[in-house]
């Protein structure tokens, strides 16, 4: 077995024990290009050698999409097929865990009309909001990994020749994942272990608000009351514990949906529906967006903040530290897994229920009541430097330092 087949064996060995965490006699849904077909492969071997009572796989074709967001009439592109997200809730339903695994091209429709990518986004994101609540709630186990498909990494890597940059973008996803390490699963408890102290501290502090302050950037925004912070490993209503996103070194919670003032200045591009928007700049009155520019990519922008009310509004806040692996790269990824995790980012759309005590509970009524920001997108777009300061402000009204010059201002020990 060569180097790089003995480190797909070892990624696919952590995307099932740390990412979804497969249980005996569990199923599993895996979303995947068909580029990856050796990896899904792997993982499909591994999963039922750890006892899964089925591997369920959804192909997805970049070249094919394409032709048909180019071509398809338009009531084609609006109309999701019941029957498909009816299966997809079913197996959900029944316990089955997700694994996406995400590297999409990250100009799949730059010279497609941004509204047809916009209308097929919506029509998916209405079909599938039932089956998105069970992952947004934690109701199973869920993860999100990365493949390098030759167009992103020829993307990452412009200057060399196709194969080295898929060699190269192979090699970041190592060791971004701490797949070059001798023992991965361990650093992965270690490093879930750091970012546990991180939002402990933060939970124990419970800030009212946070201010920030960067280039471009001067924004409030206000934390809903009994608000929770995540980060690394999580529990499943059913307490198995599983890692959303891999790489993640983020610690997030939840904005009021109406307590956001000011101005912020993205510091990556953002990836949406196959469109780089970048360069952008939006500007908050009492939690919702009344202006933007962009200097790419402003239609899209401005379709995606379009979608419904709450695509104006904030459904996340996350911390990110300057010295991240992803950030220390030195490289841009054109992929929002990847470059959240290099960055503070924020999130327009649907908040995480979890992210606020008994939230997972709540009626749209209740949500609403609490400030809990509702939308058929979630969208992170990153906003972090090495520039940016926060402070948290105390229920006295006190400031403290979170951050200086993009990294953490306290001690957790």
């Amino acid at each position: 077995m060569d180097k790089h087949q003995k480190q797909l064996e070892k990624y696919a060995d952590l995307a099932l024990k740390k990412g979804v965490n497969i249980q005996r006699g569990q199923g599993i849904i895996i979303n995947a290009p068909i580029e990856a077909a050796d990896l899904v492969r792997t993982i499909s071997a591994k999963a039922y050698g750890k006892g899964a009572k089925n591997v369920h796989v959804e192909w997805g074709d970049e070249v094919l999409s394409y032709m048909k967001m180019k071509n398809a009439p338009a009531e084609v592109l609006e109309n999701f097929p019941k029957w498909k997200a009816e299966g997809l809730e079913e197996m959900v339903a029944d316990g089955y865990a997700l694994l996406s695994i995400y590297g999409p091209n990250p100009d799949l429709f730059k010279d497609v009309d941004s509204e047809r990518v916009a209308k097929a986004n919506k029509a998916s994101a209405e079909a599938l909001s039932d089956y998105r609540d069970y992952i947004m709630n934690d109701k199973t186990t869920w993860s999100i990994i990365a493949y390098p498909q030759q167009a992103w990494a020829e993307k990452v890597f412009p200057d060399v020749s196709p194969e080295e940059a898929q060699n190269k973008l192979w090699e970041q996803i190592f060791q971004i994942t701490r797949i070059d390490q001798e023992d991965p699963i361990k650093a992965w408890e270690e490093h879930n272990e750091r970012l546990r102290q991180a939002r402990e501290y933060l939970n124990q502090k419970q800030y009212k608000k946070l201010h920030y302050k960067a280039p471009g950037t001067e924004l409030s925004i206000e934390l809903v009351q009994d608000h929770i912070w995540h980060g690394g490993s999580t529990e499943s209503d059913k307490g198995v514990e599983f890692n959303p996103n891999m790489p993640t070194e983020e610690v997030f919670t939840m904005p009021h949906k109406n307590g956001v003032q000011g101005k912020v200045t993205s510091t990556k591009p953002l990836n949406y529906g196959g469109n780089l928007v970048e360069n952008f700049t939006l500007s908050f009155e009492n939690g919702k967006v009344v202006d933007y520019k962009a200097e790419a990519g402003e239609e899209t922008l401005k379709h995606l903040l379009g979608t419904d009310e709450g695509a104006k509004r904030l459904g996340e806040v996350a911390l990110v530290p300057n010295e991240s692996p992803i950030s220390q790269s030195g490289h841009i990824f054109f992929n929002t897994l990847y470059d959240e995790n290099a960055s503070c980012h924020l999130a327009l759309g649907k908040a995480y229920p979890t992210n606020i005590k008994d939230g997972s509970s709540f009626n749209k009524g209740q949500m609403d009541q609490h400030g809990v920001n509702d939308s058929l997108v979630h969208e992170d777009f990153m906003m972090g430097s090495a520039e940016l300061d926060i402070d948290g402000e105390t229920k006295e009204g006190n400031f403290e330092p979170i951050f200086r010059k993009g990294t953490w201002a306290i001690s957790f020990d």
